[in-house]
């Protein structure tokens, strides 16, 4: 009896998500069948567009509708949670090569805004009035050097890249203290700074020691820039001060 019921319920599930690659359940009129079809898929296409709205209005409604309904057809979701079904868009998009390269960055430009306000993560114990050279500095748990090869803060209905520029797109995404998502455009040595701070942990001064190893330039001079943007970054809160040892 309960094997029959599952067979059922899958049977079902299947015909929903896909129902042109599934038979119908028997003995359910097709009249009901489409109603829960389209309140399923209907449900995942608002939550894909509340999530996404420049990329939804910026692709034609009939590729759109076709992308969303190919994802809650074929994408097997590694949560159950809606919170996270945005994340999980971003993924699919990334797999389909067949979408011009824009597609993919912009929903993961609109997708990390999500990541920031949800999150819950703590800072580690820092100290606030550490030096930023000397000692390791520490990046915000709510702050994201992004890096894109097309311009996603520009992307929209009326504006669509027909090329990737020559230059990538470097941002930085952080939740101020007034709880909202703040974009900013960075310079080529903020972001590897940035992205530096991300990956290790190392001194302000080994920081910049290896940036200026890898652009090839005096270390010196890179240095009394570096220390600057550490300080700057600091008074934004991007950077909350030192690993307290």
């Amino acid at each position: 009896m309960a094997e029959a019921l599952r067979e059922q319920q899958l049977c079902l599930s299947r015909f929903i998500r896909d129902p042109h690659s599934n038979p119908a359940p028997p003995g359910i009129e097709a009249r009901r069948l489409a109603v829960y079809r389209q309140l399923f898929l209907g449900n995942m296409q608002s939550l894909l567009a509340g999530s996404f709205p420049v990329l939804s209005a910026t692709l034609a409604q009939t590729q759109w509708q076709s992308l969303t309904t190919e994802f809650y057809a074929c994408h097997r979701c590694k949560t159950p949670l809606f919170t996270e079904v945005a994340g999980e868009w971003v993924s699919y998009l990334e797999t389909r090569s067949d979408l011009p390269g824009w597609v993919a960055e912009l929903a993961h430009y609109e997708w990390i805004e999500t990541v920031l306000l949800l999150s819950d993560n703590a800072d580690p114990a820092h100290d606030p009035e550490g030096d930023l050279l000397d000692g390791v500095p520490l990046l915000s748990s709510l702050a994201m050097p992004l890096a894109y090869a097309w311009p996603v803060s520009h992307i929209g209905p009326d504006q669509l890249p027909l090329e990737a520029p020559v230059e990538p797109t470097l941002l930085l995404a952080r939740r101020g203290a007034d709880q909202k998502i703040h974009f900013a455009r960075l310079a080529p040595l903020a972001h590897a700074l940035l992205v530096s701070l991300q990956q290790q942990l190392l001194t302000g001064r080994e920081h910049l020691d290896a940036l200026a190893q890898r652009a090839g330039v005096e270390r010196g001079a890179l240095e009394r820039q570096g220390i600057a943007l550490l300080h700057g970054l600091k008074a934004q809160g991007v950077v909350l001060g030192t690993v307290r040892g």
